[in-house]
């Protein structure tokens, strides 16, 4: 993956900031893996010249036991407890999207503040796990500029395509909103 998005570059003069970003890269991996993370995607070329500041990790969470809430009770009760979030409806069930900034933390070398959106689920027929989709875009002085503003778009975007699929499905469909309770 760096390899590509090196190419053409000459070594010498590219070789400490690949060190570092292959450093950084490996330090999100771990950050990921310590979250649960099931998929972690981090844009490394450039678009039109430029870096793309976003972050987007897959994780599951599991409530205790296998007796979950009921998801729409679940989501309303995560709903209610903080600004930022609201509930919507993704593939004919409920989650809750949120999103909010983080500040800076060189201690813990987070140099920039960020701006992050999550959006949680819970998982059709198993009403105690749950997926979360966290997005988080370096704002670097401005969390509220047009860069950070146009990537949230761009993942709304995404999530709003967002599908369940059952291993024997052939084609991803809205599911019927009566088995999001099943077990």
């Amino acid at each position: 993956m760096l390899d590509q998005a090196f190419e053409g570059m000459p070594r010498d003069e590219v070789f400490a900031y690949r060190r570092d970003l292959e450093a950084r890269l490996w330090q999100r991996i771990e950050d990921a893996r310590k979250a649960d993370g099931l998929d972690l995607y981090l844009p490394v070329e450039l678009m039109h010249g430029i870096s793309v500041p976003a972050s987007i990790l897959v994780s599951e969470t599991r409530l205790t036991g296998e007796e979950g809430l009921d998801p729409p009770e679940a989501v309303l009760l995560m709903a209610g407890s903080g600004d930022g979030r609201e509930v919507l409806d993704l593939d004919g069930a409920p989650a809750v999207r949120t999103e909010r900034t983080a500040q800076a933390d060189p201690e813990r070398g987070v140099e920039f503040p960020s701006r992050r959106v999550d959006y949680q689920m819970p998982v059709p027929g198993q009403s105690w796990r749950w997926l979360t989709v966290a997005f988080s875009t370096v704002g670097a002085e401005d969390v509220d500029g047009e860069l950070s503003l146009l990537l949230v778009d761009l993942f709304d975007a995404v999530m709003t395509t967002f599908r369940w699929r059952s291993p024997g499905d052939s084609q991803p469909s809205q599911r019927d909103q009566n088995t999001w309770g099943a077990r």
